[in-house]
């Protein structure tokens, strides 16, 4: 983001879930989030109550001046100064009763910095509940039993959904979530609790759930796809109290709310909460091992919710500066993607034999801004009408 990673590439919030075992304690914590209640996408395009819908995110750079943070729980908060400009967006408005947060990216030093119920004083300082800065390099967690921005002492900003990720076909991250009550304990990766309760049949701040993967992404609009493949592959992670199973997400006005409400047709009995002891190198870092890895090496996938998304996926992932040349495979018969396999000069793109250019093709296309673009096989493999659709993407 910004040119920042967020968070090394074995982190914890790139770990896959898919194929750890099932929690003993999962029919439980299921159980008291809700087995009739069903995913809310608490994010989208438009505004609810004056505000933007979901958790904004502001970029700064090192021209935007430190502004000091009063804080009420200044124990577990780091000091800053916080690099707050002027207009930083504040989680559902500057007139907001919520959770008020506010994150800010700084794009030069790749640090995270987060708030939770930020307000503004006067020009030069603001007020907080709580306060963390993240070094986005470092996999090191916070101190054991300090809060964050959020209740689970975890940053929020890479388990939020983003328009940009859904748009490219992969959301390649755990989901932040929340649950209504939690018990009063955590565990990794959390390093914090905001419970109700001593009560073990309660989820802890920390409980990763995964999704029933039998549910058929194809069933659902093109915007919720790539997030039912994140919750089956990655999880959703509950790291604050809020209402059942809401995921979180940054706001956007280019959301499609009606398919993003697809979502709400999947009840919390298709979740599992899961074992990640699997997962744990450092029970003080945010490392993650790969299921089943004592060597510590991470396995991950990286996929979308076709096998063209998938290509597009893996178009991002090498070629993140653009690419000279564009290759067209046709989808269904992936023998010319094979053979053309040993090209490197640009990425292969899978389309349909003919008819029209996906859409997030052409968008791919667009932002590699190649100087060619090239069809493996002749006519009957890919016709002209797409070779000429993807030609002026």
């Amino acid at each position: 983001m910004g040119g920042c990673a967020l968070f090394p590439a074995d982190s914890h919030w790139y770990a896959s879930v898919a194929d750890l075992p099932v929690h003993p304690s999962s029919d439980d914590w299921v159980a008291a989030i809700g087995v009739d209640a069903t995913v809310h996408p608490d994010f989208g395009s438009g505004s609810f109550e004056g505000g933007p819908i979901g958790i904004p995110v502001t970029l700064v750079d090192d021209r935007v001046p430190d502004v000091a943070v009063t804080f009420d729980f200044a124990d577990e908060s780091d000091p800053g100064p916080y690099p707050i400009p002027e207009d930083a967006l504040i989680e559902g408005g500057p007139d907001a009763d919520g959770d008020r947060h506010v994150l800010l990216v700084d794009t030069d030093a790749c640090t995270l910095h987060e708030l939770y119920d930020a307000r503004p004083t006067d020009g030069t300082a603001w007020t907080a509940g709580s306060g963390a800065i993240f070094d986005l390099a470092s996999n090191a967690l916070r101190p054991d039993g300090w809060t964050s921005a959020d209740a689970a002492g975890l940053p929020i900003l890479p388990g939020l959904v983003r328009f940009e990720e859904v748009q490219a076909g992969v959301v390649d991250h755990a989901i932040r979530m929340t649950a209504p009550r939690t018990d009063r304990s955590w565990i990794w990766p959390a390093r914090h609790q905001a419970g109700a309760a001593d009560d073990p049949t309660l989820p802890p701040m920390g409980a990763w759930f995964r999704l029933d993967p039998t549910i058929d992404p194809t069933d659902f609009p093109a915007q919720a796809r790539p997030i039912v493949v994140a919750l089956q592959t990655h999880g959703a992670i509950l790291a604050d109290n809020g209402s059942a199973w809401f995921i979180s997400g940054v706001p956007d006005d280019r959301w499609d709310n009606d398919a993003l409400r697809a979502l709400r047709d999947i009840p919390g009995d298709r979740f599992v909460a899961v074992d990640t002891a699997g997962l744990l190198v450092d029970p003080d870092s945010g490392a993650a091992r790969g299921p089943g890895s004592p060597s510590g090496r991470q396995s991950s996938r990286l996929s979308g919710a076709s096998r063209i998304e998938t290509a597009v996926a893996i178009s991002r992932a090498q070629f993140p500066e653009g690419a000279d040349t564009v290759y067209l495979a046709r989808a269904d018969n992936t023998v010319d993607a094979v053979a053309g396999g040993v090209l490197t000069d640009g990425p292969i793109l899978l389309v349909p034999q003919c008819g029209q250019l996906p859409a997030v093709v052409a968008e791919e296309i667009a932002r590699l801004d190649p100087s060619r673009v090239v069809a493996l096989g002749g006519t009957g493999a890919v016709c002209d009408t797409i070779l000429e659709d993807a030609r002026t993407a």
